[in-house]
Order: C-alpha cells, then structure tokens, then sequence
C-alpha cells in the first residue's frame, strides 16, 4: 500500500469512531491543501526524521511523507488513533514510528533519529504553550526547526515584539534560543469540528550558538515576575523575583541598565537578557 492508497480521512475517522476529544483540545485539519502547506514550511525533508505531536488520524502525517519526509516519529496520547497511524506505517514501512505517550513528559532528545530532527505538528489547544517552553528549554537544543500551529492569539504571542499588545514573557522565551515567524492564518471553519478561534501556524528556527541568551531559567523568573503585573512599573513589578537575591528591584534593574519606572512590555528581549544576567549575579 502506498500513500495514496490509504482511505480518505473522513472515512478513516468514521471507521474507527474518532470524535474529536475536547478534554485534549482537539480539532481535525482534512484539507489537504493546508496540510500540506505547512509540511512544505518544514524545507528540505529527504535526510530528516520530522517529529509530529498530537497527529490525531494523521492528516499531518500523511502530508510529511507525500512532501518528501524521510522518518516520521509520531507522540501521540490518545490511543483511539494508534490502529489508524499504524494504516500509514504500514504505506510507509520502515520510515514510520508511533510512540503512544503524553508529549509533556518525553524526552526528545533521547530518541534514535536519522540526519536532521525537525518538528512540525497541528498542536492541541490546551499544551501548545507548554511543548514551546519544554523545547525551548532543551539543552542542548536537538530540533532544526519547529513549524508548529497555535491558536492565534497564541501564534501573536510567541512572534511579538517590545511594545506589540501581545509582547511578553513567550516572546521573550522564543528570542533568547531562536528566530520565530508568522507563516499565515487558519480559520476555525478549516477544522473539523470548528474551534471558536483561528488557528496559525508559525515557524522556528534556532540562533547559532554563540548568539543564544542560554539561562533560560533565570531568565523565565524574571519575565514571569515583570509581567505578573503588567501594568506597574518594572520597580513593582519585579519585586517577587527580586524578593529571591539581596537586592531590591530597583537595584537589579540598575544593574541591566534599565529604567526602573519602565513598563515591561516597553523593553525589547535585551533588555530581559541583561537583567536575567543581574539576578543571576545576584543570587551568588
């Protein structure tokens, strides 16, 4: 069986009773058009194990390997969906892995792949934040690119820039390891059953080495704290981080260089470096 001989999806879902799961945030995408619009966003696949989370009947899957995938390794958590991903290994012997687990807690990492490790995945509504954090955070970092779909507001989130109404702590996250942007929007009426929001899809790839901010931890404590009260100023705002060193937060901003009667969402991701540096310092 090849790949264009695998039933339509409709009838795959149909066949196996797969209705969508809103305790996992669950939405189908069976264009075949948008999916494989975002498998091409992947690049040049043909020496790539491309890693898929949450691919549901496999509408995704099955763009990857017609796109050019070389190895696709699937994480999905709902069992439901194994007998029909298990239909596309079987058109794609020895190129196809299932792995029947919940995506927060795998370590990629540790994986056996072939040539380059890239990601893309249609990722559920309730963990999408919480996979780009976790892969973020990687150390080293094992992906080559990350072409993921968010809901919007998410999407905006994560590409945003210093004094964007959606900059903050995502953004800043994302700038410190990698360069983000937006590829185009989904509407909801594109997914089966339709979410209440748009979808979209964005791109991820990561800064060479010397150029990556690699405290991440630090660096996430101080972003929590200075947007935990978006509306103060940084010498209020940051007083729950600051509360862990010797220092005021007025003194920590000192040290970053920054204005402590400045706002958060005014200071471009730099900013945020230099003061993850400061608390760093201060910490001992």
């Amino acid at each position: 069986m090849s790949m264009d001989q695998l039933p339509p999806l409709r009838a795959v879902i149909a066949e196996h009773g797969l209705n969508a799961d809103k305790r996992f945030g669950q939405h189908y995408l069976l264009d075949l058009n948008l999916t494989s619009k975002i498998a091409r966003l992947c690049g040049d696949m043909s020496g790539a194990t491309v890693m898929e989370v949450g691919p549901g009947p496999g509408g995704l899957t099955r763009a990857l390997f017609s796109e050019g995938a070389a190895r696709v390794t699937v994480i999905e958590k709902d069992r439901r969906f194994i007998p029909a991903l298990e239909q596309i290994g079987e058109a794609a012997p020895g190129r196809f892995s299932i792995i029947e687990a919940d995506a927060l807690k795998v370590d990629e990492a540790a994986l056996p792949f072939e040539g380059e490790r890239m990601l893309a995945s249609n990722l559920p509504y309730n963990v999408g934040t919480a996979l780009l954090i976790k892969w973020l955070q990687t150390d080293p970092i094992w992906w080559t690119r990350l072409v993921l779909m968010f809901q919007k507001e998410v999407a905006e989130r994560v590409v945003a820039t210093a004094s964007d109404k959606q900059y903050g702590r995502l953004a800043i996250l994302t700038a410190a390891v990698a360069k983000s942007r937006y590829a185009f929007t989904v509407p909801a009426r594109a997914f089966t059953p339709p979410p209440k929001v748009d979808s979209a899809v964005v791109v991820l790839e990561p800064l060479p080495e010397d150029q990556r901010f690699s405290d991440l931890k630090a660096l996430s404590t101080v972003t929590e704290s200075a947007f935990g009260q978006r509306r103060k100023t940084l010498r209020k705002s940051l007083g729950p981080a600051a509360s862990q060193t010797g220092k005021s937060a007025e003194a920590l901003l000192e040290d970053a260089g920054i204005d402590p009667g400045a706002r958060a969402e005014t200071i471009p991701p730099e900013g945020f470096f230099k003061l993850a540096k400061a608390w760093r310092a201060a910490r001992g």
